[in-house]
């Protein structure tokens, strides 16, 4: 069983209230996973690089991020909730830098010296995903969805919750 990661976008006030209400930044994950359902593709507050998440964390880590991208900044007390540790919080001005970050890091260069051989042996990600011959071009769609997320996060000054299940 492998960790995955997911994000969840706010405002500025909401994620002022994720920090100063324990808690809080769950319900905010529930309430917010409901409504996605409901959002266009590109308005959604939710996002999940699903199998791919082990594979995009062990590449991301290898650059030079202005934040922690892969594990969020600062935890929220309180915010447990059945996963692997306390949600964490990566403030708007973090996301502007990711995402700048991102619009200067190529998925080849990302990439760069690794093979599908080598990061199945490395144990990252599900063994199926690297039997398919075109495992590079489903970690370059999901990075290309990560960076359009962090973008869209970005223009609208909102910061990101991150949360592991």
């Amino acid at each position: 069983m492998s960790i995955l990661g997911s994000y969840l976008r706010l405002a500025p006030a909401d994620l002022d209230r994720a920090v100063h209400q324990p808690g809080r930044a769950v319900q905010f994950w529930h309430e917010q996973a409901e409504r996605d359902e409901l959002r266009a593709p590109a308005e959604r507050r939710c996002h999940r690089p699903g199998t791919a998440w082990p594979v995009l964390a062990h590449l991301l880590a290898r650059h030079d991020l202005p934040a922690d991208l892969v594990h969020g900044d600062r935890p929220l007390a309180g915010d447990e909730d059945g996963s692997y540790g306390p949600t964490r919080l990566l403030t708007p001005e973090q996301v502007a830098a990711l995402a700048g970050r991102l619009a200067v890091l190529p998925f080849d260069v990302l990439v760069a010296d690794r093979t599908p051989a080598g990061l199945a042996a490395a144990g990252l990600g599900p063994t199926a995903l690297w039997a398919d011959p075109y495992a590079f071009e489903h970690l370059r769609a999901e990075y290309a969805a990560l960076h359009a997320f962090l973008d869209r996060t970005a223009r609208y000054r909102h910061g990101l919750l991150v949360r592991y299940a």
